[in-house]
């Protein structure tokens, strides 16, 4: 197939790309550079990828990207709620109204597939405590970031809207691992890195739950729903993740403790929080077969090795953070 992927040079992108590469995909990136390109060195000599700069919002770049793509991958936003409650305006015309209209795009110019990466914090906070959410439950976005993932959503699974063009709505789970556009902004890489430099960790709101799932499998995940029948996947929203692998934030500082022992924890109690949801994600594994290979516990050690190999001498950078 030949693919696009928006938002390419990013944390999930610069994971995704060579493995589709790898799977024999030819693969097109479109990206601003807003957080640099070095991420997609490794796969620059490739013959089968392309790399286009430009933005999704420019109309005439969103037409260059497209010529001759049979699927598209729409990776590109404004990712995260402080990123989004900082740029609140930015934000919506990236993640609501220029997938819109690149969706629209896609299938004027005859495009057959359209990946849409969302997230499971459109669940917000559980109803019920004990019991799991699934894709058929109710949404309740508490966030700007959120709000505009359920408006995309509503509007791509909308029949009417979508003519020959395939949609599939992706809810990932909370990432981690290590990624060549590495980030450690995002809670088990954070957490990893903070008690193995600082030897303390100050964690808010240790009780509430969320799923994880490692970058990789994210990957595969998409690369499954390529390759599988359209009539598995049209119109269908698939949560990404694995049911095992939803955690309390206290219960992800208990696995970091063997590699730092002698950190210092410290909770601070937070009942405000609104998000708070344990997923379930039977749906992906039912349907196409999809099941993850990581588990936070190895994810974390695999930050660890990366935190102490020396390869990277100041976690404070920029760089590693979608919010500078």
């Amino acid at each position: 197939m030949k693919i696009l992927v928006t938002g390419g040079a990013g944390y999930i992108g610069s994971t995704l790309v060579p493995i589709l590469l790898s799977a024999g995909h030819s693969v097109r990136v479109l990206d601003n550079l807003s957080h640099g390109g070095k991420s997609l060195l490794g796969v620059w000599p490739d013959l089968n990828f392309e790399f286009y700069v430009g933005d999704v919002r420019n109309e005439q770049n969103a037409r260059a990207a497209l010529k001759d793509i049979e699927a598209v991958i729409h990776l590109a936003a404004i990712v995260g709620d402080p990123a989004c409650a900082r740029q609140p305006e930015l934000a919506r015309s990236i993640n609501l109204d220029a997938t819109i209209s690149l969706f629209n795009l896609a299938k004027e110019i005859g495009v057959k597939r359209f990946v849409f990466a969302s997230t499971c914090s459109n669940y917000g906070k559980m109803k019920d405590g004990n019991e799991y959410v699934d894709e058929t439950s109710e949404l309740n976005p508490v966030s700007l970031y959120a709000e505009t993932k359920v408006a995309v959503e509503n509007y791509l699974l909308d029949p009417s809207h979508s003519g020959d063009l395939s949609p599939t709505v992706l809810r990932f789970a909370t990432a981690y691992g290590v990624s060549p556009r590495m980030r450690f902004d995002l809670t088990v890489n954070e957490f990893t890195m903070e008690i193995l430099t600082k030897r303390k960790l100050v964690i808010f709101g240790e009780q509430f739950w969320r799923p994880y799932v490692h970058i990789r499998d994210i990957s595969r995940a998409i690369l499954c729903i390529l390759e599988s029948p359209t009539d598995k996947v049209r119109n269908e929203v698939f949560n990404v993740g694995s049911t095992n692998q939803n955690f309390q934030k206290q219960q992800l500082a208990e696995m970091m403790k063997s590699h730092a022992a002698d950190a210092a924890i410290e909770y601070v109690r937070k009942d405000e929080d609104p998000r708070d949801y344990r997923v379930s994600f039977e749906k992906i594994k039912q349907t196409i077969g999809f099941k993850t290979e990581h588990t936070v516990e190895n994810g974390i050690a695999e930050v660890v090795q990366l935190v102490q190999s020396g390869i990277i001498r100041d976690f404070t950078n920029a760089e590693y953070r979608n919010i500078p």
